[in-house]
């Protein structure tokens, strides 16, 4: 007879993943799921919250997919500002009780992923829409949405430079970002070797300079490019931006994805009134702007003209 198999305990999901693995002799990586492997508690309710407040603060879209993401940066600062669950932490912020730490919060959860020309069918674009309208205007003016570390509004400057008389002096490029960090890493235009290697050697010797360091090379960019571009931090959800038009090109590129398409309508209706009749928006390759045909038409290769009956 054989005796009762004695009761067991539920098996937590690393052991249930093992027992898969062994079963089928499948390769899976570690549980980073289990909740207990964590340093923070994490639940449903606070990654809503989350939700909720990068939202409403700066009209970001997360999705159920970006949980665990979320918690890896977000820890971080629960870290640095001694706070010991998400639960406090979200409190401090919406509670005004960390207004000072909003700043953190906001970084941390925004993406800076660029290089130097990316995208490169822009370029040539924007030199032949800069030398239509240098021929009709003494004064362009640019503005770059999502500078990130830099590395886009210098290469609007470069292609400028390269393609009108004067190195491009009439030309005023704006550059804002939603993260104060990487706005300050754009200011100071300094990049290690690797971070330039998409930058033809003619023009990198042109509109940089190099130094070396403890760690490696550095170009860092010359003063006569660097006047062309101004920094400020920009929330695109605010009231009133701090920029002046006309504008002749607005670069709002890869940005417009981390908004639904009501607030991206929003968006587009106040940049319209921004731009030049003749003015252009650059798009990133993945954004449409279908749900705003009476704002902007397409012209290709995610350029946009105002709509007729705005221009």
């Amino acid at each position: 007879m054989t005796p009762p198999e004695s009761p067991t305990r539920p098996l937590t999901l690393s052991e249930r993943l093992a027992n898969i693995r062994q079963a089928s002799n499948l390769s899976f990586p570690a549980a980073a799921e289990d909740a207990s492997a964590r340093e923070f508690a994490f639940c449903a309710a606070d990654f809503e919250r989350v939700r909720k407040l990068i939202y409403d603060k700066a009209g970001i879209s997360l999705t159920s997919a970006k949980q665990d993401m979320v918690y890896s940066r977000l820890a971080r600062r629960l870290r640095v500002t001694g706070m010991k669950s998400f639960g406090q932490y979200l409190d401090n912020l919406e509670f005004s009780r960390g207004a000072a730490e909003w700043e953190g919060f906001i970084n941390a959860l925004t993406t800076n992923l660029t290089s130097f020309f990316r995208e490169p069918h822009h370029f040539p674009l924007l030199a032949q829409y800069l030398r239509e309208v240098a021929a009709k205007r003494k004064q362009i003016n640019i503005w770059c949405c999502a500078a990130s570390t830099g590395e886009e509004p210098y290469s609007i400057a470069i292609t400028a430079a390269d393609c009108l008389p004067g190195g491009g002096q009439q030309v005023s490029v704006v550059c804002s970002d939603l993260d104060t960090s990487v706005l300050a890493t754009a200011e100071k235009g300094e990049y290690a070797a690797d971070r330039v290697e998409k930058i033809p050697p003619e023009q990198l010797k042109r509109y940089f300079s190099k130094g070396a360091t403890p760690t490696g090379d550095i170009y860092s960019v010359k003063p006569e490019l660097r006047r062309m571009l101004s920094f400020r931090r920009i929330n695109l959800l605010d009231p009133v931006w701090p920029v002046r038009g006309p504008l002749d090109v607005i670069f709002c590129r890869n940005v417009m994805i981390y908004f639904d398409k009501p607030t991206q309508y929003k968006i587009l209706a106040r940049f319209a009134p921004m731009l030049q009749p003749d003015g252009r928006l650059f798009a990133g390759h993945s954004e449409s702007f279908l749900h705003a045909v009476d704002l902007f038409h397409s012209l290709g290769k995610t350029v946009y003209a105002l709509a007729a009956k705005r221009g």
